[in-house]
């Protein structure tokens, strides 16, 4: 059965790109932590990122690695954190989120509620400077 990020990477559910390629896509989180909360999704279905083939996890972090920088120059935080959890989805994904302090990158804490024109303009602002 296919997982929710595999129908976005199918465009059967619409969201907030960041960047993709043949291999991966990067996307807002539509119920993020923080302003520019990010995944970055393998286009692949695998549910568990430790059964990824080993050039394809590398492959995966090079991608989440060119994607960081942008976030930090367009939403202001100290540094972008990073999580691999792995629970909610069963489809293999990295969380890039924007950090101030520890508290931000707290999965347990509530999620934010955010308008579409709201992850809009924080897509485009992430796309500019990539």
């Amino acid at each position: 059965m296919a997982s929710i990020f595999s129908k976005i990477i199918a465009g059967e559910i619409p969201s907030h790109k960041i960047a993709e390629n043949e291999n991966f896509l990067a996307f807002l989180d539509v119920m993020p932590l923080v302003e520019g909360h990010v995944l970055v999704v393998p286009k692949k279905e695998v549910d568990y990122i430790f059964d990824m083939p080993p050039s394809e996890f590398r492959d995966l972090w090079a991608f989440a690695q060119s994607i960081a920088p942008a976030i930090e120059k367009a939403i202001p935080c100290k540094r972008i954190g990073i999580a691999v959890i792995g629970l909610e989805v069963p489809h293999a994904h990295i969380h890039l989120v924007p950090l101030n302090r520890v508290g931000d990158i707290n999965f347990s804490q509530p999620k934010m509620t955010v308008s579409q024109e709201q992850l809009k303009i924080t897509a485009e602002k992430i796309r500019a400077t990539l």
